[in-house]
C-alpha cells in the first residue's frame, strides 16, 4: 500500500518535491495544496500519511500539533539553513536537505512515514551548554466560586522561594489576578508572550528572562491575561513546550489555573478548534504536583467534592501526587471543630485521606491584598501564612533529596489533618 503525501510548499522546490513523490511507486501524491490551510483541510478528511510543508505564515507550533494529532507525519522543506532551524524549532523533526535529489526527497518522506509523529522540545538559540530541566511544576487548581486559587498560588510560591528559586505563572484564562495580587501593572502578560514565541518557534531561555519579573528574593512571576476574551492567546499546543522550558528557570514553578476542566469544543464541533480550557488542561497534564483548593463554606465544599471527581477524570490522583487544601476555615461555617469537620467531609465524600486547612484570616489577607504583597511580606505572623508555609514545606520535602528543605518557616502550626 502506497504512502499518501500532501504537499504545501511555496517556492521553486515545490516542483522538485512533486516530481520526486509522483515518480516513486511507494508514494502517492494526494494533492498539491495552495497553502497550509488547504493541506490541513485535506488532512482532516483523511487519506494522507505525510504532509510536506515549507515556511509560510500559517505554519506555527499549533498547526504542527494539529497534524501530529491526526497521526500524520510532517516533513519540512527549508529555503535556507536558518529556515531549517526554524522548522525544527516548530517541532518538525524530518527535514529535506537543501541539496537533496529525488532519491533523497523520497527517502526522507518514507522515513517520516515510518516514524510515530512527535513534537520536539523548544530549541534554544542562546549560547552555552544545554540546561537540564529539573524544576517541578506545581499546578494550583480549584472549582468555581473563588476558593482562593490565586492567593494560595502566590503565597505558596513565596514560601517555596525561601527554600529554593520559585516562579509563579498566571495561566487562569477566566480571571487572571496574579499581577494585581503582587501590585504589578498588567499591560503585557508574560505568559502570553511566551505562548506567542512558542507558536512561532522562537521560544528560548532569553525569552523567559525578558518576561519573568522579579518580585522578591528568589521569586519571579509571569503575569497572565486579565480579560477572559483573550483566552485564545494561550493555546495548549503553545504552552506544552513552555512548561518544560520553565523547569530550567526555577526549582518550583507554581501555576495558577482556571476552574473549568471541560473539553468543551471537542464535544461541540467536529474540528480542531482552540480549546477554551487548554491552558488549564495542559498544565495539569504536565504537573508534578497538583494542589486542589476549595473553601470551607458548605456550598464551596460541595463544589470541591464535585470538582475533585472531575479532576480525577483529567489527572488521576494515582498518576500525579495531589495536595488538597481548604481555605477560609472557621467555626462560623463549619461548626465548633472546623478542621475536623472539613477533613471528615472530604474523607467521607471524596476519599481524601489528608487535608491541609488554611484558617480564615481576613485581616492579614486584606492587608496583603491592599498593599499588593505576599502574606510573608505584609502579615508574617498571619495564621493563614503559617498554614500555607506548612503546605510549602510538605511539597518541598517531597522533592528529590538534592534540595535543602529547612523546616523553620512552618514551625508550630501543622496545618494538615488526618481524620
Amino acid at each position: 500500500m502506497s504512502i499518501g503525501v500532501l504537499i504545501a510548499i511555496r517556492g521553486a522546490r515545490e516542483g522538485d518535491v512533486a516530481i520526486a513523490v509522483g515518480s516513486d511507486r511507494r508514494l502517492s501524491l494526494v494533492r498539491r495544496c495552495a497553502d497550509l490551510a488547504e493541506a490541513l483541510a485535506v488532512a482532516h478528511a483523511g487519506g494522507a500519511d505525510v504532509v510536506v510543508v515549507s515556511e509560510q505564515p500559517q505554519l506555527d507550533r499549533e498547526a504542527v500539533s494539529q497534524i501530529a494529532a491526526l497521526g500524520i507525519a510532517i516533513v519540512g522543506v527549508p529555503s535556507s539553513p536558518d529556515s531549517a532551524d526554524h522548522l525544527r524549532a516548530l517541532g518538525i523533526e524530518h527535514i529535506i536537505p537543501g541539496n537533496a535529489d529525488g532519491a533523497g526527497i523520497v527517502a526522507t518522506v518514507i522515513h517520516a512515514a515510518e516514524q510515530q509523529p512527535t513534537a520536539v522540545a523548544p530549541q534554544d538559540a542562546d549560547a552555552g551548554p544545554r540546561v537540564v530541566y529539573e524544576g517541578r511544576l506545581i499546578a494550583v487548581w480549584g472549582p468555581a466560586g473563588a476558593p482562593g486559587r490565586t492567593t494560595l498560588a502566590v503565597n505558596l510560591a513565596a514560601e517555596l522561594a525561601t527554600r529554593a528559586s520559585a516562579l509563579v505563572v498566571d495561566a487562569d484564562t477566566y480571571g487572571g489576578a496574579v499581577a494585581q495580587a503582587l501590585g504589578l501593572l498588567d499591560e503585557a502578560p508574560g505568559i502570553a508572550a511566551l505562548a506567542r514565541a512558542s507558536l512561532h518557534g522562537t521560544l528560548t531561555h532569553d525569552t523567559v528572562h525578558r518576561h519573568a519579573l522579579t518580585v522578591g528574593p528568589g521569586l519571579r512571576v509571569l503575569t497572565g491575561i486579565t480579560r477572559a476574551e483573550r483566552w485564545s492567546e494561550l493555546p495548549a499546543a503553545a504552552l506544552e513546550p513552555v512548561w518544560e522550558l520553565l523547569r530550567a528557570h526555577a526549582h518550583h514553578v507554581v501555576v495558577d489555573l482556571g476552574f473549568c476542566l471541560e473539553r468543551d469544543e471537542e464535544l461541540q464541533y467536529d474540528t480542531r478548534a482552540p480549546q477554551r480550557n487548554g491552558a488549564t488542561l495542559s498544565a495539569l497534564a504536565a504537573a508534578d504536583v497538583i494542589v486542589a483548593v476549595g473553601s470551607a463554606e458548605p456550598l464551596s465544599m460541595q463544589r470541591l467534592v464535585h470538582g475533585l471527581a472531575a479532576l480525577d477524570a483529567v489527572a488521576p490522583a494515582s498518576a500525579t501526587p495531589r495536595v488538597v487544601a481548604v481555605n477560609r476555615v472557621r467555626a462560623a461555617v463549619a461548626g465548633a471543630r472546623p478542621r475536623e469537620a472539613v477533613a471528615d467531609a472530604l474523607m467521607r465524600y471524596s476519599g481524601v485521606e489528608e487535608v491541609w486547612t488554611i484558617p480564615f484570616d481576613a485581616k492579614g489577607c486584606d492587608a496583603a491584598t491592599l498593599a499588593g504583597q505576599t502574606l510573608a511580606e505584609r502579615a508574617p505572623s498571619s495564621s493563614a501564612r503559617r498554614a500555607i508555609a506548612g503546605i510549602a514545606q510538605a511539597i518541598a520535602a517531597s522533592a528529590p533529596a538534592r534540595e535543602a528543605v529547612p523546616d523553620a518557616a512552618a514551625a508550630g502550626v501543622p496545618a494538615s489533618v488526618r481524620p
